[in-house]
């Protein structure tokens, strides 16, 4: 037995799990943070009170509730799934029933001290419902089209409550990365090809629709795609969006205006700069260093998820470890890509840096599961 071994050993059970914790991971979360709380503090006009103040309580809150996540053993995770998924699912229903309505989608319940987005609790549900079925599953069941089934209902089932809403956004962010859990508990290859054929099908059929009484997505959401494939059809209308965020990105440079000198943000060409669009006030501001920088950090959050899912011992564990991560990077790759054009602009907010507390929260706790496997796994 080593020394370290033999030290921690000698440390009381409860204070033993705070040195099983993932350091590292616990540092570079907060390291995102604090560069969510500076570009609040810039995009507000050097005022602390309007998003930066509030970001950093929430943060705070998520950070306590992290920690008392990870105390919590994680077989009694496991055994929630069901119930959370469920949870989580009541309250879709109830955003259509009694939901509230900002920018022209109901996606919000009212709790009082904040506005609940049941999708964002989802995106964690779903992970660990899906988790907990493969790690009860045999392997040698799991291509099998009767229980390959199952996990598509559950997965069907919050997407299309979340596209109803409407939130195209995490309606996809739902929809892949349940596709991506499944393939990460081993199913067959060849299901995800005739997928892939009926999502070129789907596709066709939705433009398809258009312009009739069928139209599958809303109008707003068709001038998105249009404005995707060519922002300069209409540059002042429904192009404007992306088209001052590329401005915005490009006049940045290598190393960017300077921290708070940013004249689309500052000025308020740059449309959604606290939520959807900071990574574009970053780089401005910070130019292709400052972005490549917060790119890394996000990596390497990744890869220390990876690297635990890869250390624990149980497959639900690393299953959840591992679709985690992925959703985490699923969110910072699709926003960074909206922003930049490289896909369509469909409202998903950068992770622990755009301005929110759903978002915030849930990932938080999120990242306390993580924790709880990586505490209780066994040594």
């Amino acid at each position: 037995m080593s020394y370290l071994e033999y030290t921690v050993k000698t440390v009381p059970t409860g204070w033993r799990k705070v040195l099983y914790l993932n350091w590292p991971l616990v540092i570079l979360l907060t390291a995102v943070a604090c560069v969510g709380f500076l570009m609040l503090y810039s995009v507000a006009g050097g005022s602390i009170e309007r998003w930066a103040e509030p970001q950093m309580e929430r943060y705070a809150l998520g950070l306590a509730a992290m920690f008392l996540v990870a105390m919590v053993p994680i077989w009694l995770w496991r055994n929630l799934s069901a119930l959370i998924y469920m949870l989580a699912l009541a309250l879709l229903v109830g955003v259509e029933l009694f939901g509230t309505v900002g920018m022209g989608a109901q996606r919000w319940i009212d709790i009082g001290f904040m506005q609940l987005q049941p999708s964002e609790l989802m995106k964690i549900a779903l992970v660990m419902v899906l988790a907990a079925y493969y790690d009860w599953l045999p392997m040698k069941r799991v291509s099998h089209p009767i229980w390959v089934l199952a996990p598509i209902l559950l997965i069907l089932l919050p997407t299309g409550l979340t596209l109803i809403q409407p939130d195209l956004g995490t309606a996809l962010l739902l929809l892949i990365a349940g596709a991506l859990m499944m393939f990460l508990a081993g199913v067959h290859w060849l299901y995800f090809a005739v997928v892939a054929a009926g999502g070129v099908g789907a596709v066709y059929t939705v433009f398809l629709s258009r312009g009739t009484s069928w139209q599958l997505l809303q109008d707003y959401q068709f001038r998105r795609i249009d404005t995707f494939l060519d922002p300069s059809t209409d540059p002042l209308g429904a192009g404007y969006h992306i088209t001052q965020a590329k401005i915005a990105m490009g006049s940045g440079g290598w190393t960017g205006r300077g921290f708070m000198q940013g004249t689309q943000s500052r000025l308020n060409f740059l449309p959604e700069k606290h939520t959807d669009f900071i990574f574009n006030t970053l780089a401005e501001e910070f130019g292709f260093v400052g972005g490549i920088s917060l790119l890394i950090l996000y990596v390497l959050v990744l890869v220390f998820c990876i690297i635990a899912a890869m250390q624990n011992r149980d497959r639900y564990s690393s299953l959840l470890t591992l679709g985690i991560g992925l959703t985490f990077f699923l969110f910072f790759a699709v926003n960074m890509s909206m922003v930049m054009g490289l896909a369509p602009v469909v409202g998903v907010p950068l992770p622990l840096v755009s301005y929110g507390g759903s978002a915030m929260m849930v990932l938080m706790i999120a990242f306390g599961m993580v924790q709880s496997a990586q505490i209780h796994r066994p040594r």
